[in-house]
């Protein structure tokens, strides 16, 4: 799932961008086939080592899963626009977290009481999906042209010639170089809006460090739950898992989950009171380095202990998932590339974390926990340092756009 994802999700937020279909069909049609492949792990006997059909529902899930978190930033932009964006995702958050705290415990109630059938938890966590299909309906659809990072409004003086003064049109032509979109906006006939070029995107400074410290904030962090599980929880003298492993990953969720909620808001919070981007940021990746260290110190404490430092992790991921579509509006409106350069940062971020699941885990195999987390300690810091050092705020750039609106704009012959 996660290698799909991360050669989809770019593209998935190009065809976001650039579709003329209702993105509310995309969001429900992806949410109900993330759902079904998540459920399909029921159909899997207990000693089948024919893993095809995990292989094929996981390839399909990774596809559908990558239009997910654009579908819904681009509803939310084309529905509040960029002054209150900032402000609607928080709370699309914020919500978010706690129906997954709600379904994670829900899911290892299942797990514990249908023991050792664990598998049926995951009816749990399909249908929770299934459910929030059924709220799309409700939502929305917006500005098209918002969902994408432009401005939809131009003046009249880009409809017409330049030779041309303004003052000398008539009612009639002023009336009837406007097409109506709704009855009390108009664009003007001819007029829309430029976009940016891919290059100009993706060459950009500030998306080159985007992806760069989420890629290895990811790499870093990733791997350090699959640690602190197997530190908890482990394996019964028969090799099999105890009963209540599942209970304690899906307490550490909860924990987790709880705690990016209030990051949520904190965060929100800050942020309509002045505070930059790079502050809150930064705070969220030195959270990865403190907990490895802290879950090192910990290993042999006790589950209370090793338990706590989920909300460190909740802390650091609520705080860098709520400030990266903020982060991507900032850099991308005017453009018209704000899902492209959605779907290819979190490309980046969940190479970051595939990579960690992988190489963390056969550190473990083969070096042990301690050298697992020490790896992940060292790729911390290596997005903080880049993220401090080369980064610069971006909380201005999408009012200087708002000011400048009208010269992103080409006139169509």
């Amino acid at each position: 799932m996660g290698f799909t994802a991360l050669a989809i999700q770019t593209y998935a937020g190009d065809i976001i961008d650039n579709t003329s279909c209702d993105r509310r069909r995309f969001l429900s049609l992806a949410s109900i086939v993330t759902a079904l492949c998540a459920m399909s792990i029921v159909f899997v006997s207990k000693g089948n080592d024919n893993h095809t059909l995990v292989f094929a529902s996981k390839f399909i899930e990774g596809i559908s899963s990558s239009f997910i978190a654009p579908c819904l930033a681009a509803l939310t932009m084309a529905t509040f626009g960029p002054e209150k964006f900032d402000d609607a995702m928080a709370s699309n958050m914020f919500w978010g977290h706690v129906g997954s705290c709600v379904s994670a415990m829900l899911a290892g109630t299942a797990a514990y009481a249908l023991y050792p059938n664990i598998q049926y938890c995951f009816i749990v966590i399909g249908s929770s999906a299934i459910a929030a299909v059924g709220a799309t309906e409700y939502l929305p659809e917006g500005d098209p042209l918002l969902g994408r990072g432009l401005e939809q409004k131009c003046s009249i003086d880009t409809a017409v010639s330049s030779e041309t003064e303004a003052n000398d049109i008539s009612n009639e032509e002023l009336t009837s170089a406007y097409i109506d979109m709704e009855e009390e906006e108009k664009v003007p006939r001819g007029c829309l809006p430029a976009l940016s070029s891919y290059w100009s995107i993706f060459s950009d400074r500030k998306t080159i460090i985007l992806c760069f410290t989420g890629f290895f904030f990811h790499f870093a962090n990733a791997n350090v739950l699959l640690v602190l599980g197997e530190l908890m929880g482990g394996d019964n003298e028969d090799g099999s898992v105890k009963r209540n492993a599942i209970p304690l990953i899906a307490c550490a969720i909860v924990v987790s989950q709880m705690m990016m909620s209030v990051a949520t808001y904190v965060g929100d919070a800050m942020t309509k009171s002045g505070c930059g981007r790079r502050p809150l940021i930064i705070v969220g990746l030195l959270t990865v380095p403190i907990r490895c260290a802290l879950i090192i110190f910990w290993k042999d404490a006790g589950e209370a202990y090793l338990l706590s430092t989920q909300v460190l992790d909740g802390l650091g991921d609520g705080i860098l998932t709520l400030m990266h579509p903020i982060l991507v509006a900032d850099v991308t409106f005017g453009t018209g590339r704000f899902n492209l350069l959605m779907g290819f940062s979190a490309s980046w971020f969940g190479l970051g974390a595939t990579l960690s699941n992988l190489l963390g885990q056969i550190m473990v195999e083969r070096m042990g926990h301690v050298a697992s987390l020490t790896g992940s300690f060292a790729l911390s810091i290596v997005a903080v340092v880049s993220y401090a050092l080369a980064m610069p705020e971006t909380r201005e750039l999408r009012r200087k756009m708002d000011g400048t609106k009208s010269k992103g704009l080409i006139e169509v012959v």
